[in-house]
């Protein structure tokens, strides 16, 4: 719970201290990535400290030498319109008034009857709904501290007018300010959502100003009503009224249509640069809002392009954002292929594109948030892991099934993942499976069975370059026996020999012994007739053949039929390194394998 805010930094003092003890020098100090903040005394030989009251104000004092005491110079909070949020959101504190709270132009109680027994904490709420497009402006609020930066944009370098601008371009811009009072005013501080903890500083000498963002018609109605109280008791002569009204109409016409003008062929500039990717495009100032400017501590994963991102676009939608990294060697082009691919798809088991944001070199793209992240931080884990019982094991496979069949025949476009593993198998807040990061995905025409490609994409299946629907099938295997056995294909760690999970997998098929790949904590829990079938299916698409793997609607059937009988599996692709100089096929013979580099950490798929 918030008791007390100082407010930022505004270049010479804290923002909600305007007025620091005369003895102390209130600093800022940037450490690397550390901010320091410091109160140093101008006299060295002053002993200070701080301490927190049971109260829970903190206050500051100093020692008095020849009393041999310590006296109180800064208690925090000062006084009411100190205790954060006294006034709720939108509303402002004037400690000179005997109502504290009022709320802001624009704005009214949220609950009169509650502000009538001076219950201020529900704060205030707009009188008229804001207009986008074009029907806002700003109310200028003086001399007060800061509203907390809960969601905020922040540029050093704009000037004022650009900061306004750059708000009325976001739609979720709230207000703006110069964060810095120094040289008259600098920099760009732009809030989002709720004006929260205002206060006055009447009688301070406070350069602290706030606009907030208002419609129209609030504007309009205040100034016409100053106009209207200045102009009692005085009458002027008809005819400079009237060449008064023609002049401002024909200058405020030309005005207008300047900028009517000129916002449209901004705006069809950004039309045209955005009208192929078909879908919502966002502010950059809104994400950078919505993820905190892309904080660490929002880091939620780190896709096969760059880092991923939880934000909040609002309080009760959270989003992901994929940020693609600079040096992930995917450029615009590729950037508006994926987009376009995924805003194509619409099915329950893959994940849903919200939008995408480009601003420079800077490229975005905003998913649905799913709160349980990924299938491997789940049938990895030694906790976890006792979570996702053979039901629910049984039910994932079958979605994943379900979204990859959708992907190679179901939707208007084939396409081949291409890195499709746990690790890109999201979970919802059900445990639903959800395929996302379409990063390598291709698409491809009708009669089109695969493709080559010469770019170095470092994938596991990808070692000669050629992808087929074939190659997501080999993945799905993998997936499959990973999500049966608990273990990781790479780096499977066996007390009695050092095979590969598909190679431990396929001896003990050879044995009989499949119910031995089984995770040992599904042993309550299982259907013996589905953990083999599964298993078999498993070993049928890691199969060495490309052409011996079924299909992904054969491999759906086999899943989901009690009964079927399924072709017996041939050996698996567990021992094939592939160098860029020597290609083989499957027909050769195992001669042809190099015994001495032999790896199971990498493993071709076709």
């Amino acid at each position: 719970m918030k008791r007390y805010r100082t407010g930022h930094w505004n270049g010479i003092y804290f923002n909600g201290i305007p007025r620091f003890p005369a003895i102390f020098k209130p600093d800022v100090v940037f450490r690397g990535e550390r901010l320091i903040s410091m109160v140093e005394p101008y006299e060295s030989s002053i002993l200070k400290r701080v301490t927190l009251e049971k109260s829970g104000i903190i206050c500051l004092y100093t020692m008095n030498a020849r009393k041999d005491k310590w006296n109180p110079v800064y208690p925090s909070p000062r006084d009411p319109c100190d205790e954060y949020s006294q006034c709720g959101p939108y509303g402002i504190c004037r400690i000179d008034r005997a109502i504290k709270c009022e709320c802001f132009k624009g704005f009214a109680p949220k609950s009169q009857q509650d502000w009538d027994i001076q219950d201020w904490s529900d704060g205030c709420t707009r009188t008229r709904p804001l207009n986008c497009e074009g029907g806002d402006g700003f109310v200028e609020v003086s001399g007060v501290k800061h509203p907390d930066m809960l969601q905020f944009w922040l540029n050093s370098s704009m000037s004022l007018s650009e900061c306004r601008a750059e708000c009325l371009r976001n739609c979720n811009c709230t207000a703006y300010a110069n964060p810095y009072i120094t040289n008259g005013g600098s920099g760009c501080l732009i809030w989002f959502g709720d004006l929260i903890d205002t206060r006055d500083f009447i009688g301070m000498d406070s350069k602290q100003n706030i606009y907030v963002r208002v419609s129209n018609s609030e504007i309009s109605e205040t100034e016409l009503s100053t106009d209207l109280e200045k102009e009692k008791g005085k009458k002027r002569p008809m005819k400079l009224i009237l060449i008064s009204m023609v002049s401002g109409v024909l200058v405020s016409g030309f005005i207008n249509g300047a900028i009517f003008l000129m916002t449209r062929r901004k705006r069809r500039a950004a039309q045209k640069k955005n009208e192929d990717l078909e879908l919502p495009v966002f502010k950059w100032t809104t994400i950078v809002a919505a993820t905190n400017n892309f904080s660490k501590e929002n880091v939620i994963g780190e896709g096969g392009f760059g880092p991923v991102y939880r934000g909040n676009l609002s309080a009760d939608e959270e989003i992901a954002v994929k940020r693609l990294s600079r040096t992930s060697g995917q450029g615009l082009e590729e950037f508006k292929t994926e987009v376009i691919l995924i805003a194509k798809l619409q099915h329950r088991n893959l994940i849903r594109l919200l939008g995408c944001c480009i601003e420079g070199e800077e490229r975005l793209l905003v998913y649905e948030y799913l709160p349980n992240k990924s299938l491997d931080c789940f049938v990895f884990d030694q906790n976890q892991r006792t979570l996702l019982t053979w039901p629910r094991r049984f039910d994932i496979i079958m979605g994943i099934a379900r979204g990859l069949l959708y992907l190679h025949c179901d939707s208007r476009l084939k396409i081949i993942h291409r890195d499709l593993k746990t690790s890109n198998i999201l979970l919802d807040g059900n445990l639903n499976p959800k395929i996302s990061d379409f990063g390598l995905a291709r698409t491809f025409g009708e009669n089109q069975a695969s493709a080559r490609t010469k770019r170095v994409v470092g994938h596991k299946y990808a070692m000669n370059g050629k992808f087929s629907v074939k190659s997501d099938i080999f993945s799905m295997g993998v997936v499959l026996l990973e999500i049966v056995s608990g273990k990781k294909n790479r780096g499977f760690d066996h007390c009695t020999h050092c095979h590969s999970l598909l190679e431990h997998a396929w001896l003990l098929w050879k044995e009989n012994k499949t119910l031995e790949l089984m995770d040992e904590c599904l042993n309550d829990t299982f259907v013996e007739s589905e953990v083999k079938r599964c298993i078999q299916v498993g070993l049928l698409c890691v199969q060495k053949c490309a052409e011996d793997r079924p299909v992904m609607s054969s491999v759906l059937f086999m899943l989901g039929t009690e009964g079927a009988i399924l072709p017996e599996p041939k050996e698996p692709g567990f021992l094939i390194e592939r160098s860029s100089s020597s290609v083989r096929s499957c027909t050769s013979a195992s001669s042809n394998y190099e015994k001495e580099t032999m790896s199971i950490t990498d493993l071709e798929a076709r």
